[in-house]
């Protein structure tokens, strides 16, 4: 790696203060400061370069002598223009210099339609919003002519940043009602129909990327998804929406790699963050869910298919009020396998199904029993604290009738309940692992060793 390059990271992160003085990352929760974490590698522009590189690290603005304000492309920022071509022109003018900045400044509500940001550019770009961004409101004021799948890509980038002390809103209620949404016909049933609702931010094929400072709130849908993106860090954001609002999980990402989530708060109506398959080297620290449902590892192996995930971390987090706790769900029918997974640390608030492994996941009465499974190993939960809804057993390992989960280790799991007395006992279905500890309530139907089949067993992960 270049010398100069180096130095100007070690400058930008002292600068960000992402590591302080004390050499300590203090979290948005409630919890005494953790070692900062180790943030995941930069993914070196020659494939050849097997050495990890150093941390992406955002760039403050105000260093840079190419900052490209919307307003001077013609923005009129009133909330109400279109400012879609301003906004197009800032971006074709910083993707062209290094270290290039389009600015959204403060004191202004900008609106634009969906749109490709696309590179690829000059490294260090910074698209940075210290205003009011977002979308057309609602599906009546879509332009025909748009996606209405997504709605803010960012194509074929690498080392890029989005900041900003701004707000990116998503206006998403007018979507959260079409009918076609889970109970929103007569009676709480489900209408047919187009359903089509815009993810409000997405990355796609990009690499080395840093996300960080902003609010983003009322997403029609995803607020924010990473596809075939490597070496991501996400810090300090605060993602919210309703606890109704279908289907707004907070981040997602799927075949990617070398993630780094951390310090953020995430409130919203699905998953606070859902982990899709493709995905490894994944890191969660700090993070606060709630009302959510809870950080999930999947779905995976939906319509047979095969999913792979790996070395997936969440640790130091606090989740309440939610319908799940930490979970991992797949299909039945699915190949491949699920495995180095650590939940550490994680203190639960009036959860429901605080642990759960669900092999069974189907959306639908007409789901049929399948020999073939997703296997999942090495399964390792530690420290898991608080109170949970009694209306579920707050432990619930439901693993394939043909392929048994395995290795799964618990330890300091004490979960009491937040009101009212456990009805049901922890659950348990084809499960192997070892309990470290007593655990509260007590697992008695978690087994001992590895089942006899486990040989055979580990063919199942389908050339993960």
């Amino acid at each position: 790696m270049d010398p100069t390059y180096w130095h100007l990271i070690m400058l930008l992160a002292w600068a960000l203060d992402l590591n302080n003085v004390d050499g300590r990352t203090h979290f948005y929760m409630d919890q005494s400061p953790a070692t900062s974490p180790a943030y995941p590698p930069l993914v070196p522009s020659d494939p050849s370069v097997d050495a990890p590189a150093p941390a992406p690290v955002a760039a403050p603005p105000s260093t840079s002598k190419c900052v490209f304000d919307v307003t001077s492309s013609g923005a009129i920022g009133d909330g109400s223009n279109d400012d879609t071509v301003a906004f197009m022109a800032a971006w074709k003018a910083a993707c062209a210099v290094e270290s290039g900045v389009l600015l959204a400044p403060s004191g202004y509500t900008f609106v634009i339609t969906s749109t490709i940001f696309s590179g690829p550019c000059k490294p260090g770009l910074v698209f940075q919003v210290d205003g009011v961004l977002m979308p057309p409101n609602g599906p009546d004021c879509w332009p025909e002519s748009d996606s209405k799948k997504q709605w803010l890509v960012f194509y074929r980038l690498h080392q890029m940043t989005l900041t900003g002390t701004g707000t990116i809103e998503g206006n998403g209620r007018e979507w959260w009602e079409l009918p076609c949404k889970p109970h929103r016909g007569p009676g709480g049933s489900t209408l047919p129909g187009p359903c089509d609702s815009p993810a409000l931010i997405r990355f796609f094929m990009s690499s080395n990327l840093v996300v960080s400072g902003l609010c983003i709130q009322n997403s029609p849908q995803f607020h924010m998804k990473f596809d075939g993106c490597e070496g991501v860090l996400i810090d300090k954001l605060s993602i919210s929406s309703p606890k109704l609002s279908p289907n707004t999980d907070g981040i997602h990402i799927e075949n990617t790699k070398y993630v780094g989530i951390y310090n953020s708060v995430i409130a919203n109506g699905d998953d606070c963050i859902s982990i899709g398959p493709g995905c490894s080297n994944v890191d969660v620290e700090g993070v606060t869910c709630g009302p959510s449902h809870g950080i999930s590892i999947g779905s995976l192996g939906v319509q047979n298919s095969q999913a792979c995930v790996s070395n997936i971390t969440v640790r130091n987090a606090m989740i309440k009020d939610s319908d799940n706790g930490v979970r991992i769900k797949t299909w039945q029918g699915g190949m491949g396998s699920v495995s180095g997974i650590v939940f550490e640390n994680i203190q639960m608030e009036n959860v429901r199904n605080c642990i759960i492994i669900d092999q069974y996941y189907c959306l639908t009465k007409a789901c049929r029993n399948q020999t073939s499974a997703v296997y999942l190993t090495d399964v390792s939960y530690s420290n898991i604290k608080g109170t949970y809804d009694v209306r579920s057993p707050p432990i619930h390992f439901a693993c394939s009738d043909t392929v048994p989960c395995t290795n799964i280790t618990m330890s300091e799991v004490e979960l009491l309940p937040h009101e009212g007395e456990l009805v049901d006992d922890p659950f348990c279905w084809n499960s192997y692992g070892t309990q470290q500890t007593l655990t509260i309530p007590p697992i008695d139907c978690l087994q001992d060793g590895e089942p006899q089949s486990v040989g055979e067993v580990s063919t199942y992960g389908g050339g993960c």
